[in-house]
């Protein structure tokens, strides 16, 4: 039949497609792309829809995460994860432990009250390096560290005094830990008495008794180390600076209201004294954005 309608076949279909106009985006919509993509590399492929859209929100866009994950996914912007390691060090016998003044209490109720301090092992292509951190549990903020390519007892020493240098802290501290050779031995706890600091240790097979900084270092090697090749020493040492500088001052942590520690400790009202010391002009930054958050204009997506 000669005036029979012939079906249209897939490959004209698929054709008239490719010649339709495509759909114009906006210039809002567009921002927010850039903005995304800009965001996902900034935390190396490691930030996930709920931080996602807390960054964006702090930023004045408004959208919900069910709409960030549906962009995320448009944008190809998918978080990858990898297994971390932990390797422990054992005290001597002789060594004196101290008792558990922390009792899983991770929130302190000010800044320079409670610290704690871990050791983490950091594989690089020249061999291994040791980083040792001391964290404050108020903010969750890295006030000390220092990494060594060899595991020396004053590692976790370098560490400490650089926090106390930073932070200046009163009598009475307690600085947490695990039972690790390095902060059972006598020259740490000799060195935490001269400082004033009282010690307190973890019970033995209780790994969150430092969860939080255990945390950390999942996040450290997880969203940051294990994302790219990590050639040598100097490598590896200039790369935790970086994150160093990104946990402390863009990281947003739930447990700080959704705030970075550097933020967090300064809308909170920490003392003038203890902010003029360490507050740089990007953390003054961003506690003016914190501030002024209320009023900004929300893009409607």
């Amino acid at each position: 039949m000669s005036g029979a309608i012939r079906p249209l076949q897939p490959a004209s279909a698929f054709y008239d497609w490719l010649k339709r106009p495509a759909k114009p985006i906006s210039e809002t919509t567009l921002r927010l792309y850039r903005r995304m993509k800009r965001l996902f590399e900034q935390s190396r492929h490691s930030l996930g829809s709920r931080e996602m859209m807390k960054k964006l929100r702090e930023e004045g866009f408004s959208l919900g995460r069910y709409r960030v994950r549906k962009l995320m996914k448009k944008l190809d912007l998918f978080v990858a994860q990898r297994i971390a390691y932990k390797v422990t060090t054992k005290r001597k016998a002789s060594d004196a432990v101290a008792d558990n003044l922390l009792n899983q209490n991770f929130k302190p109720l000010g800044v320079n009250q409670v610290w704690a301090g871990d050791v983490t092992y950091l594989k690089t292509g020249e061999g291994w390096m040791y980083l040792a951190i001391v964290m404050d549990l108020y903010s969750r903020r890295i006030v000390g560290w220092h990494i060594d390519k060899r595991m020396r007892a004053d590692l976790v020493s370098k560490a400490l005094i650089k926090a106390y240098n930073l932070r200046q802290p009163p009598a009475g501290l307690v600085f947490h830990s695990d039972r690790g050779s390095q902060y059972t031995s006598k020259h740490y706890r000799k060195l935490l008495s001269s400082y004033h600091m009282r010690a307190s240790m973890g019970d033995v097979g209780a790994c969150w008794d430092n969860a939080v900084v255990e945390r950390f270092f999942g996040s450290l090697k997880h969203d940051w180390l294990f994302k790219i090749a990590q050639p040598t020493r100097e490598h590896m040492k200039a790369d935790v600076a970086k994150y160093m500088r990104y946990y402390n001052v863009e990281r947003l942590h739930s447990a700080n209201g959704d705030l970075a520690p550097v933020t967090y400790e300064m809308v909170n009202h920490v003392s003038s004294e203890v902010s003029s010391r360490f507050c740089s002009n990007e953390q003054v930054r961003l506690l003016s954005l914190v501030e002024n958050k209320r009023s900004a204009l929300a893009y409607k997506i």
